[in-house]
C-alpha cells in the first residue's frame, strides 16, 4: 500500500509544490505531479521561474512532442487529466481536489492542501477515500504561513 501524507495549512500551494519538487529533484527522486490542467500549466511556468538562478527539470504528460526518451529522463512529470504516471516515478504529489486514480503505483503520495475551505474539505474527503482503500495516511501540519 501507498503511504499518503497530507501537508496542510499551505498558504501558497503552487510555491510550496515548487520548493518540494526542487528538494525531490536535488535528492535524485522521480516524482509524478497530479492536478487540474490549468493548475499544472501554472506549475509548469513556476518551475521555470520561481528561483532566478535555478531550473527544476520537468515534462508535461500528455503533451504533443513529449517523446519517450525525454519522459524517461525527466525527474519530474506533470500528469494532466487521465494520463497515468510513468513507472519510474515512485513518489507522487497531488494538487488535485480529487483522489489520484493510480495512487497504488507510488511508494509515497504527498497531498498538498491549501487554506481555503473548499480545498480543506476536498482534502478531508480524499483522506477518507485513501484510508478506506487501505493506504497508510498521515498528517503533516505546516505553520500558519504554510512555508515551513
Amino acid at each position: 500500500m501507498t503511504d499518503v501524507a497530507f501537508h496542510t495549512g499551505i498558504a501558497n500551494p503552487l510555491d510550496y509544490a515548487c520548493r518540494l519538487l526542487r528538494k525531490a529533484y536535488r535528492s535524485g527522486a522521480r516524482v509524478a505531479v497530479h492536478g487540474e490542467p490549468a493548475l499544472l500549466d501554472r506549475l509548469d511556468q513556476a518551475l521555470w521561474t520561481f528561483e532566478s538562478l535555478e531550473f527544476v527539470p520537468h515534462v508535461m504528460l500528455p503533451r504533443d512532442g513529449a517523446d519517450a526518451g525525454r519522459l524517461a529522463l525527466s525527474p519530474i512529470v506533470l500528469v494532466k487529466g487521465a494520463a497515468t504516471a510513468p513507472a519510474q516515478c515512485r513518489i507522487g504529489v497531488t494538487l488535485a481536489g480529487h483522489p489520484v486514480a493510480d495512487v497504488g503505483v507510488f511508494d509515497r503520495l504527498i497531498a498538498i492542501v491549501g487554506l481555503d475551505p473548499e480545498h480543506r474539505e476536498a482534502g478531508r474527503q480524499r483522506w477518507r477515500e485513501y484510508e478506506r482503500a487501505g493506504h497508510a495516511v498521515s498528517h503533516v501540519a505546516k505553520p500558519a504561513s504554510g512555508e515551513g
